[in-house]
């Protein structure tokens, strides 16, 4: 693997979009690809903080005041074999909506030109989903361009069982419960249908040589992050379970997207002391352009991202 950046906070690596990255972990190679980029609005993400709480992280917005979050895939090869973990939010380009309070403009298909650019990259063999939230599953259900199917249709999809069922037993009555902002992503039955060979999985299930999956719920239901291990390095995929590095500074601070905050704090907080203190390597793939990186912990008991590449 490459060695742990001395100078980052010196740059503007946590206020740009991540560009494509790839370490090596053990026997595999491992490639962060990007598809594109929203704007998450600090105050409105996450709701429970202020101004003051914001002032010592400055550094992390962009020139209009927002988190800058990637969107994209994580690509594990393992000679010719290859999986890809999420699946971008395919082509979308959406300007700022000022009564959103959450978030400002998303654009999004730049995925499937990228992994075209991958050395040595044969073909996908299974797509593994975090959580279906659309941000994350967007080319397992575009078509791909000039075509009418998927870029990825026949390709093994591995979801979760339980966020797969939560998803499916959705009814018009609960989602008119839902806030504004979630009702216009949800996937409904014949939506998910459209994914042609759905594989559902459940806590502990090996999906790949050295990758496991592990059930962290509280973004969604059924929300899952992956354990990539190779010769005795490990890394953590963390899915939506942490959205920005300055969560990892304050584990309490909750998104207004988890569907149970207290659940999801709960999570966030026990795979960031895991992380301090095994040492392990984690991704976040919303963490601007620092997307591979390491907790570490203070002697106070404070915990940091630090940026690995």
């Amino acid at each position: 693997m490459t060695e742990p950046a001395t100078s980052w906070s010196a740059d503007d690596r946590l206020r740009r979009p991540a560009r494509m990255r790839t370490i090596r972990l053990g026997r595999l190679r491992i490639t962060y690809i990007p598809d594109g980029q929203v704007a998450l609005k600090p105050r409105g993400w996450l709701p429970d903080t202020t101004d003051a709480d914001w002032a010592p992280y400055r550094d992390h917005l962009d020139d209009h005041g927002n988190l800058v979050a990637g969107i994209g895939a994580l690509l594990v090869q393992r000679g010719r074999r290859a999986l890809l973990i999420d699946a971008g939010v395919g082509p979308i380009d959406l300007p700022d909506n000022p009564a959103n309070p959450m978030i400002g403009a998303m654009r999004g298909g730049q995925l499937l030109d990228n992994l075209a650019g991958v050395d040595g990259l044969r073909g996908i063999e299974a797509v593994a989903i975090t959580h279906l939230h659309f941000d994350h599953i967007g080319w397992a259900l575009h078509p791909a361009p000039g075509g009418d199917r998927s870029p990825f249709h026949g390709v093994r999809h591995y979801i979760g069982e339980y966020e797969w069922n939560w998803w499916r037993s959705l009814t018009p009555a609960m989602v008119d419960t839902f806030p504004a902002w979630a009702k216009a992503g949800v996937l409904t039955s014949p939506i998910l249908d459209t994914i042609a060979d759905t594989r559902l999985i459940t806590h502990g299930a090996t999906i790949f040589p050295g990758v496991r999956a592990t059930i962290v719920p509280g973004h969604s239901t059924g929300h899952m992050t992956f354990t990539i291990s190779s010769c005795r390095q490990r890394m953590i995929v963390l899915g939506d379970a942490l959205h920005t590095p300055v969560q990892v500074r304050h584990p309490e601070w909750p998104s207004a997207s988890d569907y149970a905050p207290a659940e999801a704090a709960h999570h966030r907080t026990q795979l960031i002391n895991q992380l301090a203190d095994t040492g392990d390597l984690a991704f976040g793939v919303h963490f601007a352009d620092v997307p591979f990186g390491h907790v570490q912990r203070n002697n106070t008991g404070r915990t940091t991202w630090v940026p690995y590449d």
